[in-house]
Parts: C-alpha cells; structure tokens; sequence
C-alpha cells in the first residue's frame, strides 16, 4: 500500500531515539520520548491559495526535519509507523 499526501502534507518516518544514554546505560521503553525529528518520505502537490494557485511546499523528499512532539496524525503503512504533518506543524529543516 502507498500513500500520497494531499495538498500541504507531509508524510514522514520518525527517526528513532537512541537506546543507551551517553554514558552508555540501556534505556527501557517506557523511558523513552517520542522522537520529534524524521525523515520525509512524501510531500503534497502545496498549499492551495484562496484564489485557487498552488504555492509549492518548502520541505522535500528526503529532508530531515523537526516538528512538535504531539503534532500530526500517527498511521501505519505496510506495517511501518508513519506520521501526516501539515506543513506548519514542521518547525524546521535539520541541516
């Protein structure tokens, strides 16, 4: 199953959060935060404006960016956790 995001939403993979601290302990599951990073898998076409255009989205395939820890919706494609993001949920491009 694919999924293609409509209009101004992102699709993107959560980057998963290390499971040792710095000085090396293994961090339990319940330990653990949701990761507030990820990678775009898909973008939509854009933002549809009032007047009908469509203003093309900042973010591309393959950017790794930041985005609020609760935003978005969680689904699950081909048994794969994944997360649908307006683009203004996304705080910012990572390097």
């Amino acid at each position: 199953m694919e999924i293609r995001p409509l209009y101004d939403r992102v699709l993107v993979a959560r980057v998963e959060e290390e499971t040792r601290t710095r000085s090396g302990l293994f961090l339990p599951e319940k330990a653990k935060e949701r990761p507030y990073e990820g990678v775009v898998v898909a973008v939509g076409e854009g933002r549809l404006g009032e007047d009908g255009t469509v203003r093309p989205l900042v973010v591309a395939v393959g950017d790794r960016v930041a985005f609020g820890r609760y935003g978005g919706t969680e689904i699950k494609i081909n048994g794969e956790e994944r997360l649908i993001l307006r683009e203004e949920e996304i705080l910012g491009v990572i390097g």
